[in-house]
Parts: structure tokens; sequence; C-alpha cells
């Protein structure tokens, strides 16, 4: 799950972030007891594929989502919005949360988010934008 968030970081997030704040944001070695910590405290869905992972998602018990990333090759066919959609289903929370990125952000609209607050935030240093995003609980 890390390779893929590296690399999905990396690769489609190319468009809207600058190779610094790609590495600041995905960084180049993941913490592996900080990453089962995180996982271990959330609801977690793992989307693969014969043993592949294509993507994956985690959402805290106050609704809050924390990271949502597909695949590179897999992006477009609907693997977010069913992670995206199962998490919320299985939240008891009335409002759901996301930072997302300038990328992720039109697809958090379509998910019926709405943008609250642009956000610069630092990381390693270097400044990225963000959105903070809110839905209500249908």
């Amino acid at each position: 799950m890390a390779r893929l968030f590296r690399e999905t970081v990396e690769i489609v997030n190319a468009a809207d972030y600058t190779k610094e704040q790609r590495q600041a944001w995905a960084g180049t070695k993941p913490d592996p007891a900080l990453w089962h910590e995180k996982f271990a405290k959330t609801d977690t869905i793992v989307a693969e594929d014969n043993g592949k992972i294509l993507g994956f998602g985690n959402m805290d018990a106050d609704g809050y989502l924390d990271m949502l990333y597909v695949h590179h090759a897999y992006q477009k066919m609907g693997i977010a919005r069913e992670i995206c959609a199962r998490l919320e289903a299985g939240c008891g929370a009335e409002r759901f949360s996301v930072h997302a990125s300038i990328t992720a952000a039109p697809f958090f609209e379509k998910q019926g988010y709405q943008i609250r607050k642009r956000q610069q935030v630092v990381r390693k240093g270097v400044v990225l934008e963000n959105y903070k995003m809110e839905k209500y609980k249908k």
C-alpha cells in the first residue's frame, strides 16, 4: 500500500504538484509502524485483483477520510468511488471530511463533497495546496 501511495502521488499528481512537492508529500521511505498504526485505528478497505492492490482507502469513526489512492493504471474505473461509498456506508458519522489534493478535489465534488476551505500545508518545509472538503450523510 505504501508503494501504491508513493507511485500514485508521483504519477497521478504530477500535473498539479511539482516534483519537490510530490517528494515532500510522499517521502521516500515509509515507516511501517506508522502505517500499521494508522490503518489499525480506522476502517480500511483494499481493492485487489488476484493479489494485486488496485486501491485503498481508510476512514475514522468521526468520518474523516484520511487516505484514498488508486493505482495509476486503474484510474477512472470506479474503484475510488466504490471504496469511498463503502467507507461512508460503514461509518456512523453524520458528516464526512477529507483534505483533498488539487488533483482529487473534482472527484470528491462528484461524490457530493463541498470545498469548505482552501489550505496551504507545509510538509518537510515545502508548501502544498489542498482543500478541506465536507459532505453530510443523506
